[in-house]
């Protein structure tokens, strides 16, 4: 049975980079791994996923309410886990998750009031994973980068933007309710600043690997 791991943090924070990061070292270690992207582009689990982030829904993040868009992203999840990866959690050591349930307890979370995050996230972890029979990552790693390098780090990409990307406030929100989840759901903190600065690659994922090594 493969060890969960997944990687979060806002847009442009390197959950990419550094899952592809952990899963090359993890290989180099004589183990199995694989990274596991979502939302799934492309596919037909992602469809509604792809109009909400396309603007088809409404052009501000908050014309689709937190629990109709964290439902989007569980089915994705759903249907690939059938479809697919479910066979992955058997025939690897390690599985990495590049965004997991965790993203909705970050995105949708920050279009909530205050007092109701602490009910949104006990919904959210019974959906996923009890109702819906998703599994549980055994480590969440969240890339804690503020909203403004993150920002700058997308509008560095040049690619198109979708509308979380597009909403300054949103983002910002996204980094208070981010805060919030890591410490209430025990997701292990990277912190990618120094001085100001995003820490280099190497440096982050050398943290990171310190702390999945507990599992082998």
């Amino acid at each position: 049975m493969a060890v969960l791991i997944s990687i979060d943090g806002l847009d442009g924070s390197g959950k990419g980079t550094q899952s592809d990061i952990l899963c090359a070292r993890i290989k180099a270690a004589g183990k199995r791994a694989k990274v596991i992207s979502f939302p799934m582009y492309g596919e037909q689990s992602c469809f509604a996923v792809e109009m909400y982030l396309g603007g088809k829904l409404g052009g501000n993040p908050s014309d689709t309410n937190a629990y109709a868009a964290s439902t989007f992203f569980a089915v994705d999840r759903y249907i690939s886990y059938r479809k697919d990866w479910s066979r992955d959690i058997e025939d690897y050591d390690v599985i990495i998750f590049n965004r997991y349930v965790s993203a909705n307890a970050v995105h949708q979370l920050s279009k909530l009031d205050r007092e109701e995050w602490e009910s949104f996230l006990t919904w959210l972890w019974d959906y996923e994973f009890e109702k819906l029979g998703l599994p549980k990552p055994d480590m969440t790693l969240y890339l804690t980068v503020p909203p403004e390098i993150s920002l700058s780090l997308v509008d560095s990409r040049g690619a198109k933007k979708d509308i979380h990307e597009m909403d300054k406030e949103y983002m910002q929100k996204c980094y208070d309710a981010g805060k919030y989840a890591a410490e209430r759901l025990g997701f292990v903190q990277i912190n990618c600043i120094e001085n100001g600065e995003m820490r280099t690659r190497e440096s982050i994922a050398d943290e990171i690997y310190k702390k999945v090594r507990i599992f082998w």
